[in-house]
C-alpha cells in the first residue's frame, strides 16, 4: 500500500524536523450497502475510499494531516507541511522499518464484495416477507445489509511497519406496527467480523419475525407506570448503559481532559462486588475485535473492573503520555481522516452464576427491560436517559404484562453500585460508537442484571 523506502523517508523527515514520534496510517476501504423498504430495493451503493493520515507528536502537541493522494511528491509536501508546524530540536535518530503482518484470529470464507448484489437482495426480500407475514398490523419493514473490506498499513518512528485486513458484515431490520393512534418499532441489527458467510447463514426470516413480534407486542401494551423501582435489564444490548454511561469514562480520552468520574480511582471500589467488566478485542470474529489497534498495538483483553474494584483504563499512546499510562491496544479511528484515540472494542459486564429465571423469581415487583433502545448520556457525569424498546412489568416474581413508553434515568457510577443480581446468560450485541475519532464498530454486552432501584420514566395516556 506504501513503498517501504518512501515510508521510511517520510518518517525520517518527521524525526529530523523535531517530532518525538511520527506515524503513517494508510487505508483502503471498499464498502457495499443494500437497503430495502417493504420488499422493494431502495438503494444499492458501493464505493472505495483510500488515503493516508500523518500524525506527529511533540510533547503534549499532536499534529495531524491527511490526503487521498499517495503520490510520492504529494506525500513529501504533506510531511513538510506537518513538520513546519513543529517547534523543537531535530533528532539524530536513524530509522529502520521492520515489516510485519498482523496475525488474524478472524477467519473469512467469502469476501462480501465478491458476491452479487442480486443474491443479497433476494435474502433481504425473504426477511421482509417474513416480517409482513407475522401480523396484518405491520405497516413497514426496512432492511439493510452493510459490508466493508478494509486494508490498513501502519508505519511509525519506532520502526514498526505492519499491515492488517478487517472485514465486516451487518444485517439490520426494523419493523413498524401501526394502529389508528399508535406506532411501535421492533429492531435488530446483528453483525460480525466475517464475510458473506455471516449473512448467508444468518436466520434472517426469524430475526425479521422477531422484530415484528416486538413491534406488535408493544402496540398492544399498557403505558408504563413511573417511579423508582427494581429494574431487571436483559442481556445483549442491555449492555449499552454500561458502554455509554461508564465505559466512555474509562477511556484515556476522557481522563486526559478531567472529564471522567473514574479519574484517580484505580484500586477503589466503583461497582457492586458482583460486577466484573471487561474490554476484550481478542474474541474471534466479533464485531469490535482487533488484531491490532489503529496505532499498531496488538489487540488484547483488558479487565476494567474486577469484583467491583477498578483495575484499569483504556489507553492510547498520546493520552497515555499525558497520564503516565502505557497503551492498552485501545487506539481506534473511523478512517485515515481521524487521528486515533482510546476507544472500546467488545465491552461487557461478565457473566455471573444466577439463572435469569431465578432473577425474575426473586423480584416481587419491578420492570423487566427485555430490549433497550437509544438514549442520551453526559459522558463526564455518567448521567443517562435510555428508552426501552420492549418492556414488561414484574409482579410476584413473574413477568406480568407488556408496557410501553418506559425510560431509564440514572447515573452510571451509581447504577454500578446498585447491581444486586448478575445472571449467567452473557450475550453481546453490535453497535456503532461515536467519539472524537469518528464512528467505529463496537460490541456491548452483559448477562441479565438487576438494579435494586432505578428511576423509571413512564408516558402519560392520551
Amino acid at each position: 500500500m506504501l513503498n517501504k523506502t518512501l515510508a521510511q523517508n517520510l518518517l525520517q523527515m518527521a524525526i529530523d524536523g523535531g517530532a518525538d514520534f511520527a506515524e503513517l496510517f494508510v487505508e483502503k476501504t471498499g464498502r457495499n450497502q443494500i437497503m430495502m423498504v417493504n420488499g422493494e430495493l431502495e438503494k444499492a451503493v458501493s464505493g472505495i475510499d483510500h488515503g493516508i493520515g500523518i500524525r506527529l507528536l511533540k510533547g503534549g502537541q499532536c499534529l495531524y494531516n491527511i490526503s487521498n493522494n499517495l503520490d510520492e511528491g504529494s506525500l513529501i509536501a504533506l510531511m513538510n507541511d506537518a513538520v513546519s508546524a513543529l517547534e523543537g530540536q531535530a533528532s539524530a535518530k536513524a530509522l529502520k522499518l521492520h515489516n510485519q503482518k498482523a496475525l488474524s484470529s478472524h477467519p473469512v470464507v467469502l469476501k462480501p464484495l465478491s458476491v452479487s448484489k442480486s443474491d443479497k437482495a433476494a435474502r433481504l426480500r425473504l426477511a421482509s416477507n417474513s416480517a409482513f407475514a407475522y401480523d396484518s398490523r405491520i405497516s413497514q419493514a426496512r432492511l439493510s445489509l452493510g459490508e466493508q473490506e478494509t486494508n490498513i498499513l501502519i508505519a511509525n518512528s519506532d520502526g514498526q511497519m505492519i499491515e492488517t485486513e478487517r472485514i465486516y458484515s451487518r444485517f439490520s431490520v426494523e419493523a413498524v406496527a401501526s394502529s389508528e393512534h399508535e406506532k411501535q418499532t421492533g429492531h435488530f441489527a446483528p453483525g460480525a467480523r466475517r464475510g458473506y458467510e455471516f449473512f448467508r447463514d444468518l436466520p434472517v426470516e426469524d430475526i425479521a419475525r422477531d422484530a415484528a413480534r416486538m413491534a406488535v407486542t408493544m402496540l398492544d401494551a399498557d403505558l408504563c407506570p413511573s417511579g423508582t423501582m427494581p429494574v431487571v435489564i436483559d442481556n445483549g444490548f442491555g449492555g449499552v448503559i454500561f458502554h455509554e454511561a461508564c465505559g466512555h469514562g474509562l477511556e484515556a480520552t476522557a481522563l486526559a481532559r478531567n472529564a471522567s468520574v473514574f479519574e484517580g480511582k484505580l484500586g477503589q471500589q466503583v461497582a457492586s462486588h458482583l460486577v466484573t467488566a471487561i474490554d476484550d478485542a481478542t474474541l474471534p470474529n466479533e464485531w469490535g475485535s482487533l488484531d491490532i489497534d489503529d496505532e499498531g498495538e496488538i489487540g488484547r483483553r483488558n479487565v476494567l473492573i474486577e469484583n467491583g474494584i477498578l483495575k484499569g483504563y483504556l489507553v492510547d499512546r498520546h493520552n497515555g503520555s499525558k497520564l503516565g499510562l502505557s497503551a492498552t491496544g485501545s487506539a481506534r479511528r473511523q478512517s485515515y481522516r481521524y487521528a486515533p484515540t482510546s476507544r472500546m472494542s467488545n465491552t461487557f459486564i461478565d457473566a455471573g452464576t444466577t439463572s435469569p429465571k431465578a432473577i425474575i423469581r426473586q423480584t416481587p415487583y419491578g420492570l423487566y427491560a427485555k430490549h433497550m433502545g437509544g438514549g442520551s448520556v453526559d459522558t463526564a457525569s455518567g448521567e443517562f436517559n435510555f428508552s426501552i424498546l420492549e418492556g414488561y412489568l414484574i409482579k410476584d416474581g413473574q413477568i406480568d404484562r407488556p408496557v410501553r413508553g418506559a425510560t431509564l434515568i440514572g447515573k452510571g457510577s451509581e447504577v454500578l453500585m446498585k447491581i444486586d443480581q448478575v445472571g449467567s446468560n452473557l450475550a453481546l450485541a453490535q453497535g456503532m460508537c461515536g467519539s472524537i475519532s469518528g464512528q467505529i464498530q463496537a460490541n456491548v454486552g452483559q448477562p441479565m442484571i438487576r438494579v435494586s432501584d432505578l428511576l423509571v420514566g413512564g408516558r402519560a395516556a392520551r
